[in-house]
């Protein structure tokens, strides 16, 4: 048996934000149609370390491969000089359950497919044209949301805010000059939040940091840090009174701001409008009002890591990419 294996610098040379962003858009929508195969989220809490790690795989029909994935978040990692994800992905051939091969991505994958699933609620639940764009969070998911969005938004502002002061400046100043307009640093949650037209959250964060109150009819928001039980972002009145949209309902309803949300009694199962694939499959419209609230609650789902590390392994072998591994 021959195994293919790539390192990180073959996997980013294989796909970008456009082929996730399409990669990930036909997953959705397979999903939805029940063209998948997907398992339960494995998901670790390593409290010592302050690390978190998540498990998760998925099948396309007709799709000559099936995938699992190993995905880290250990957030003292930068204090060491080492980055705050790491993981790799492991491919099999669906016809014969064999290992086709082995992507060590470094949790880069994880990062560019969950960039990808932001840009598309945004497509879908954003209003068409918005002038500011709002993100919480300065560390590398705020970084591939950015960058994915531009594949279907074009904003004339950026506003960021984070924790650490320092680390806001640091994004303002390296995403401004990557793509040449205006991204400022601001000293609060609530200035990002009240002037945002699309709010972006991408933090661990254990407790709410959008209340209810700061948010404008018409705004979007991708909330995506919210994937494990503890981790929450938005004030659970905010849901009651928004179209909310899940990427998978089953995991948004015991680990996304739907659980929260469910938990404090602001909303009910049956008052989540769709899952997002609903709405990119035709089976539902996206916005229907400039003047809505939307929220896309993203956990992360399986067939999304399949879908992105099927098309990095086509490519590969295609293209002759890689070491083989004899076994």
């Amino acid at each position: 048996m021959q195994v293919v294996l790539l390192n990180e610098s073959d996997v980013r040379g294989l796909i970008g934000p456009a082929q996730a962003l399409s990669a990930c858009r036909e997953a959705f929508t397979k999903l939805a149609r029940g063209e998948v195969e997907q398992p339960a989220v494995i998901g670790m809490d390593l409290t010592e370390a302050r690390g978190e790690v998540h498990i998760k795989g998925g099948y396309l029909h007709g799709a000559p491969f099936f995938s699992a994935k190993a995905a880290t978040g250990f957030y003292r990692n930068p204090e060491r000089g080492l980055p705050a994800t790491s993981g790799c992905v492991w491919v099999f051939d669906a016809t014969n359950g064999f290992l086709k091969a082995i992507l060590f991505d470094n949790g880069f994958l994880t990062e560019i497919r969950t960039g990808a699933a932001g840009a598309i609620a945004a497509d879908v639940l954003a209003r068409s044209t918005i002038r500011t764009v709002g993100i919480l969070g300065s560390g590398a998911q705020a970084r591939y949301q950015l960058e994915a969005l531009l594949g279907v938004r074009r904003p004339t502002e950026v506003l960021v805010w984070s924790p650490t002061k320092a680390h806001a400046d640091q994004y303002a100043v390296a995403m401004q000059a990557k793509f040449a307009f205006p991204v400022r640093a601001m000293e609060t949650a609530r200035e990002v939040v009240e002037r945002a037209d699309l709010l972006i959250t991408t933090t661990p964060a254990r407790q709410p940091i959008v209340e209810d109150a700061w948010v404008r009819p018409g705004t979007h928001i991708t909330a995506m840090g919210s994937d494990m039980p503890d981790k929450r972002e938005l004030d659970p009145a905010l849901l009651g009174r928004a179209k909310v949209v899940a990427d998978r309902l089953s995991q948004c309803a015991t680990q996304g701001e739907i659980h929260h949300a469910l938990d404090a009694g602001t909303l009910n199962l049956d008052q989540v409008y769709a899952e997002l694939g609903e709405i990119t499959s035709g089976q539902k419209p996206g916005r229907t009002s400039d003047r809505e609230i939307t929220i896309a609650d993203q956990t992360g789902v399986g067939v999304l890591d399949a879908a992105v590390a099927n098309l990095v392994t086509e490519k590969a072998i295609q293209a002759g990419i890689g070491r083989i591994l004899e076994v």
